[in-house]
């Protein structure tokens, strides 16, 4: 099970890149790989029929060519159903394949259904470094005096950066100290969403308002996603205010900060700054280790130095990416039973980068276009006004940074400058892109909305 569980994190690290957040929560979290054969046949269960087809038929060749890439067995997906996937118990029906699976053990499924939070995020497995350092330290202070500091909290940061684990470990430690005294609900705005939507539907509002409105302790992930719903924010709206004024902790997660949310309310909006508002970054070199390290540890491996020095420096990003290599890297370990060494980190880092493939030069500038709000002509032309250079070295970056191009070429493309311009340009970011916190969010958000689907 532990290696089927490994190749499974593995393909789910690489999936939550290609696909967007949403789509990922909604047809990916709750999926599980349950056998796989000598033949190549992978089966992996899904929690309902609706979801299975949805995967199947959207995904399939996605998840195929991950697999393939971790395991040049695979051949073929089974999608089946697993009926009581929070149990533990199921059994495939042996007419269509003969396997008998049983007692099926689930452990990161036992989620609180009062509390909606996940045990094993806590402020002990919370890895800190400067990148998170604030952001952590009002967490603690959160906790010690629940609705009175830091109300409401909201916490900002890219994909993958450890938001989700923050902000679930507040209420997991705010009930470990406190216990059933303090009444606390996590919720994602795509779960608030379609309660909202589902209350609307069949006439009990007032179901939503005892459900979000009771508690002592209400904590909402990518608060992005509510933007523009207009039911959806009236209700938050309502419930934000009605908490607020009985001093109840409000703690809001979002990809950006709540300036930078231009489909969101101004009324909503101007609730979240009136609170503490605190980014978390990309971490630094150190973190990156201390991430690595803590990782082999949980899953009781060790790695040289120098490899685990490669990977830190390797990956500079996501920490999603760097569970999702390390994941991939024991996997080849205990299968291939090999020492890991330099040459096998990067093949599958560059394995790990092949969806890069599909995005060309032209999407990266229009996104860079887009996310300044200037026009691709202003940006590849031969302004230099300060508000198109950061841009247009951005663009420059990007294209060396996602898809390797060459200096002459992004010269070439970007308005058809001399490569020494190039040069400079990504050297300036990549030299100021740990430094300028402004700059690593702008460059994140950039790249969040290329991966996207």
């Amino acid at each position: 099970m532990e290696e089927l569980d490994n190749i499974w994190q593995s393909v789910l690290s690489e999936m939550e890149i290609q696909l967007s957040h949403a789509n990922f929560h909604t047809w990916m979290k709750n999926s599980k790989l349950i056998n796989k054969d000598n033949n190549g046949m992978f089966i992996i269960a899904l929690p309902n029929n609706f979801c299975k087809e949805w995967v199947e038929n959207k995904y399939y060749k996605n998840i195929l060519s991950v697999l393939r890439n971790m395991d040049s067995n695979a051949r073929k997906i089974e999608f089946i159903v697993q009926g009581s996937i929070f149990k533990g118990n199921y059994t495939v029906d042996t007419k269509k394949t003969p396997r008998i699976l049983s007692q099926m053990v689930f452990p990161e499924f036992k989620i609180d259904p009062n509390t909606n939070l996940n045990p094993r995020y806590t402020f002990k497995n919370f890895i800190v470094g400067s990148s998170n350092e604030l952001a952590f330290a009002a967490g603690q202070a959160i906790v010690k005096s629940v609705g009175t500091k830091y109300n409401p909290f909201f916490v900002y940061g890219g994909v993958g950066l450890g938001k989700t684990h923050l902000i679930q470990s507040i209420g997991n430690e705010i009930l470990r100290q406190y216990g059933s005294n303090v009444r606390v609900k996590y919720v994602s705005s795509e779960k608030f969403t379609s309660d909202v939507v589902w209350a609307i539907k069949n006439n009990r509002m007032e179901d939503i308002k005892s459900r979000y409105r009771d508690v002592d302790v209400l904590i909402i992930d990518d608060i992005q996603f509510i933007g523009g719903k207009e039911k959806t924010e009236e209700e938050f709206f309502h419930t934000f205010n009605t908490l607020y004024s009985l001093n109840k902790q409000i703690i809001i997660s979002s990809d950006r900060v709540p300036a930078a949310l231009p489909t969101l309310h101004d009324r909503l909006r101007s609730r979240f700054e009136g609170g503490m508002i605190i980014d978390i970054v990309y971490p630094d070199y150190e973190m990156r280790v201390a991430i690595i390290k803590t990782k082999l540890q949980e899953c009781q491996h060790n790695l040289d130095e120098t490899v685990i020095d490669l990977i830190a420096k390797k990956m500079s990003k996501n920490i999603r990416e760097i569970e999702g290599i390390i994941n991939k890297i024991i996997f080849i370990k205990e299968s291939k039973g090999v020492e890991i060494n330099e040459s096998h980190i990067e093949d599958v880092i560059t394995k790990n980068n092949q969806h890069n493939s599909n995005i060309s030069p032209n999407k990266i500038i229009k996104t860079v276009a887009d996310f300044f709000e200037i026009s691709i002509v202003d940006l590849v032309g031969k302004s230099r006004k300060k508000e198109i250079v950061e841009p247009r070295q951005i663009t420059m970056f990007l294209l060396r940074d996602i898809l390797s191009m060459s200096y002459p070429f992004i010269g070439d493309k970007v308005g058809k400058r001399d490569h020494t311009t190039a040069i400079h340009a990504c050297e300036k970011i990549n030299t100021n892109i740990n430094k300028d916190i402004n700059l690593s969010q702008k460059v994140g958000l950039i790249k969040e909305s290329i991966f996207k689907e």
